[in-house]
């Protein structure tokens, strides 16, 4: 099959790109600042937020799936219109859709979280991500929606790289003891993905850990898993921050996981079988 990973260069997409290229797929990934290194990927520039870019690309590929993981936090432009922009080109080109969310689009009240619940976002960024999912479940009402939680990998990903820096002394900072969220593997997500995409299933699917943690507790297991000295990681409360977004989303995921063969796993134990 011909697959397009729209934002193969980040720490998802280019997950993405690596199993699709390992399963023998025909796969095409793009880049905003510069390409990724994956064998049989053929990595292509794009921005988002121009169209008729988008338009030309899926026109000249004619990908059968596209996967939509181009995200920025302070760019509504191409989280909420480059996800429409992906929405129309996938759509005119007759290709499966699945976009990537975020547990970003709730504002915490409820604490728990289906795949039924309807988004009340607090901050700008989960204010794009909620915009996105309108537009998608418009322009192409047989995608699929997946909304995920933090992303860990194997020592990959954004927030290991600031555990590291907190616990070695290169970055100040905290990380929050109250804020609570569901982390999930990279590769479980990236897996769980490609399974929805071959599949008949379409709209709002919720794909994360099975554990809750605070972002301080996965520090203390990502510092313990890579040698560090956990003792050194800080600690703080995001309800002091000032920072606007949401303090505990728990993603409820048992209506997807029941579709799935792949596990998601909690972080207490991918990052605890990584110690062995």
């Amino acid at each position: 099959m011909r697959f397009l990973i729209v934002g193969g260069s980040g720490f998802l997409g280019g997950e993405l790109a690596r199993q699709c290229s390992a399963a023998g797929h025909e796969v095409t990934a793009t880049y905003l600042a510069r390409p990724g290194e994956i064998a049989g990927v053929e990595w292509s520039p794009l921005d988002v937020r121009r169209r008729e870019d988008v338009d030309a690309l899926v026109s000249a590929f004619r990908p059968e799936v596209v996967i939509n993981a181009a995200y920025r936090q302070a760019d509504w432009a191409t989280t909420a219109t480059g996800a429409a922009n992906v929405a129309l080109a996938a759509s005119a080109a007759g290709g499966r859709l699945v976009h990537v969310s975020s547990d970003a689009v709730f504002s915490g009240a409820a604490i728990r979280y289906d795949e039924t619940c309807v988004p009340d976002p607090i901050s700008p960024y989960g204010a794009a991500k909620a915009a996105a999912e309108t537009v998608v479940s418009a322009i192409a009402p047989t995608a699929v929606t997946a909304r995920t939680s933090l992303i860990i990998g194997d020592g990959g990903s954004p927030h290991e790289a600031l555990v590291h820096s907190l616990a070695t002394g290169r970055a100040q900072g905290v990380l929050f003891t109250d804020e609570v969220r569901c982390p999930v593997h990279v590769a479980d997500l990236a897996a769980a993905l490609l399974e929805l995409a071959a599949s008949e299933y379409h709209g709002i699917h919720h794909v994360a850990g099975s554990d809750a943690m605070s972002r301080y507790e996965l520090g203390l297991l990502i510092a313990r898993r890579d040698g560090l000295d956990a003792d050194r990681l800080p600690s703080g409360l995001r309800a002091d921050s000032g920072v606007p977004g949401p303090i505990d989303v728990r993603l409820e995921c048992g209506m997807t996981q029941r579709r799935l063969r792949t596990r998601l796993r909690g972080a207490r134990r991918f990052l605890g079988e990584a110690r062995r």
